[in-house]
């Protein structure tokens, strides 16, 4: 039984959850997935976490009077758990600030583009559209903005001409699922500091160097 319970909001196919629960699963990770969320009632997230003897909820915002109450709702669930890490595993709903404030552990979410650039939706076509030789991943902190939390860790790819959306996604995706677990097991043993806008990560070998906040557009 790990002492750096996880509660795991996700929306879609949950294949980084799936990274995560393999990570915990070969003992690469030393924490344990408590429970995972999901606002669609069919996402595959949901069988993923079933198979896997995890605690699996669907809560319905549809069952709310607004987004307030739908969020009470969630925070309440997650609360049952005592999470180490609120994580955001493709959970497609914006926070609002008065969850993000409220929530009582760090929440952390991976988005496919190099935060800064290409926040928000759509950043594959983003990426394509922008014209830039590099993207990538990125683990962060969430704060009461959208993508805009400090920098935890990120991982580049290339960008090649002869990409769509949907090959520099796959791309990506295969980074997302080493970099995800590899945030999570640091935070798991105490490596990372948030310092403001800035984060540090010691290393196992107790040496440590800082990952900041800056424009990796590469335009």
């Amino acid at each position: 039984m790990s002492d750096f319970p996880l509660v795991v909001l996700a929306s879609g196919r949950g294949s980084n959850l799936q990274a995560i629960i393999d990570a915990v699963n070969s003992g690469q990770l030393p924490a344990e997935v408590k429970a995972v969320i999901s606002d669609k009632k069919d996402a595959k997230a949901l069988n993923i976490a079933r198979e896997g003897g995890i605690d699996a909820f669907w809560v319905d915002p549809k069952g709310y009077g607004d987004k307030a109450g739908y969020e009470q709702a969630l925070m309440e669930l997650i609360g049952n758990y005592c999470p180490r890490v609120l994580v955001l595993a493709g959970f497609m709903r914006v926070l609002s600030p008065r969850f993000v404030r409220r929530m009582e552990c760090p929440i952390i979410n991976i988005h496919p583009s190099l935060l800064p650039a290409f926040a928000g939706l759509d950043p594959h076509q983003k990426t394509l559209d922008g014209g830039v030789r590099y993207s990538g991943c990125t683990v962060h902190f969430v704060d009461e903005g959208v993508d805009t939390g400090p920098i935890i860790m990120q991982r580049v790819v290339p960008v090649y001409q002869t990409d769509d959306a949907e090959a520099l996604s796959d791309r990506i995706l295969k980074e997302e699922h080493i970099l995800f677990p590899e945030v999570l097991k640091w935070l798991a043993l105490g490596l990372v500091k948030r310092e403001g806008r800035k984060v540090v990560i010691e290393n196992e070998e107790g040496l440590s160097y800082e990952q900041e906040s800056v424009d990796q557009s590469f335009g």
